[in-house]
C-alpha cells in the first residue's frame, strides 16, 4: 500500500450515540449529530477554517545522531545540511516542541503552524558540546538551533535528547544546562545496550540505572520519554515503558521507534508505546526527513495544523471519526 493510500484513510465510527428526537423530526445523520454535540460555542473558537486547522494531522518526529563534517554512516550529516533542515522546517511553517509535549497533547503553537519534534540519539559531543568560554559551541547540532531561533524569534528552540549515562564527554554542565533551558532530557539505556539480548532485571537495569542518572545529574528534569536503542525492543515490549530495578522504578509516557513515518496526531488513535521517527541522515536513504516533508507538503491536509487556541482540537468535519474519546470536550469540528 502507498504512503498516500495507507495514511489518507478516514475511519468513521460504525456507532455513535445521540439523543433521541420527537417523532415528527427527520432524525439527523449520526455522524452529523456526533460533530454537532462535540462543537463548543462558536463565540469561544478561533477561524480553524481559515487557516485550515486540522489537529488530527501528522507529525513529523524526526531523528538525529552524529553532526561531522565527514559523514560515514547515514544517520550522521553536516552542520550545513541540519542547518538546511531547519531554514526549510521554518520556511514551511513548522515550529519544535519536545515529545514530551508532543504526547501529552501540550501543542500551544500559532495558528496555521505544524509542530515538528526534534529528536537526537546517544548524546555525542557533536550535538551538545560547550566551548572555552562556557557557551554553546557554533558548530555543535544545538548551537546550530540556538544560533538559527536567534535570527528567526518565532522559531523557539526546542529538542529532545534521549542520552546514555557518561553523556555529552561526561561534561557534568550539560545536562542541568539542558533542563533549565527548556530542552527535554529522555532515556536511552544506561550503555546504548540491545535490549532484545538481555533478560528481565537485565532491561530494568538498563533504563533504571539511566533513569536515576538523568534525574542525579538534573533533578529538574522528569524523564517521561524513552527512545530505544537500535529501534529493538525488550523481549517483554512492557519493560520497555514501565519497570523497576534496585529501587529505582521507571514510567514512560511514550516510546521512540527509530523510524520510518510520520506520527499520529496525540489526539487520534496513537500507540504511545511505539511512536514512529523518521531519520534525518547523510544522503538519501529510503523514506527519509526529505521524503517526508516533500510528501507532507504535497499533502497538506495530511499534516497537522495548529488552529492556535491551545485548549481546543479543531479538525474538519469529516474526520470526526478519528478523535480520540478523551478529547471529545475540546472539538472544533468545522
Amino acid at each position: 500500500m502507498t504512503p498516500n493510500a495507507r495514511i489518507g484513510i478516514i475511519i468513521i465510527a460504525s456507532a455513535v450515540v445521540f439523543a433521541a428526537v420527537p417523532a415528527c423530526e427527520t432524525p439527523k445523520d449520526p455522524v452529523a449529530a456526533a460533530v454537532e454535540s462535540m462543537t463548543p460555542p462558536t463565540s469561544s473558537l478561533p477561524d480553524a477554517a481559515a487557516v485550515a486547522a486540522n489537529e488530527l494531522g501528522l507529525v513529523p518526529v524526526l531523528m538525529y545522531h552524529q553532526m561531522t563534517p565527514s559523514p560515514v554512516s547515514e544517520y550522521d550529516q553536516t552542520a550545513a545540511e541540519f542547518r538546511l533542515e531547519l531554514e526549510r522546517l521554518y520556511r514551511e511553517g513548522y515550529r519544535p516542541v519536545t515529545a514530551v509535549d508532543y504526547i501529552s497533547g501540550r501543542i500551544d503553537l500559532p495558528a496555521g503552524t505544524h509542530p515538528v519534534v526534534l529528536t537526537f540519539d546517544d548524546s555525542t559531543i557533536s550535538q551538545v558540546r560547550f566551548a572555552d568560554d562556557a557557551t554553546l559551541a557554533p558548530d555543535s547540532a544545538l548551537g546550530i538551533l540556538t544560533e538559527f531561533a536567534s535570527k528567526n524569534p518565532d522559531f523557539t528552540p526546542r529538542a529532545t535528547f534521549y542520552i546514555n549515562n557518561e553523556p555529552f564527554g561526561n561534561d557534568p554542565r550539560v545536562l542541568p544546562w539542558l533542563a533549565e533551558h527548556g530542552y527535554e532530557i529522555g532515556a536511552h539505556t544506561a550503555t546504548h545496550a540491545n535490549l532484545a539480548s538481555l533478560d528481565a532485571i537485565g532491561v530494568q537495569r538498563e533504563l533504571a540505572e539511566n533513569v536515576r542518572a538523568i534525574e542525579s545529574a538534573a533533578p529538574r528534569n522528569d524523564v517521561r520519554t524513552m527512545a530505544l536503542p537500535l529501534g529493538i525492543f525488550p523481549t517483554d515490549h512492557a519493560l520497555a515503558a514501565g519497570g523497576n530495578w534496585d529501587g529505582t522504578p521507571y514510567t514512560f509516557d511514550a516510546v521512540m521507534l527509530v523510524g520510518a513515518e510520520p506520527a499520529p496526531s496525540p489526539f487520534s488513535t496513537i500507540d504511545p508505546m511505539g511512536v514512529p521517527r523518521i531519520r534525518s541522515g547523510k544522503g538519501e536513504v529510503a523514506f527519509d526527513s526529505a521524503y517526508w516533508l516533500d510528501w507532507l507538503a504535497d499533502h497538506p491536509d495530511q499534516r497537522y495544523t495548529s488552529d492556535g487556541d491551545p485548549a481546543t482540537v479543531s479538525f474538519p468535519k469529516s474526520l470526526a471519526g478519528e478523535l480520540s474519546s478523551p478529547r471529545s470536550h475540546r472539538a472544533n469540528a468545522y
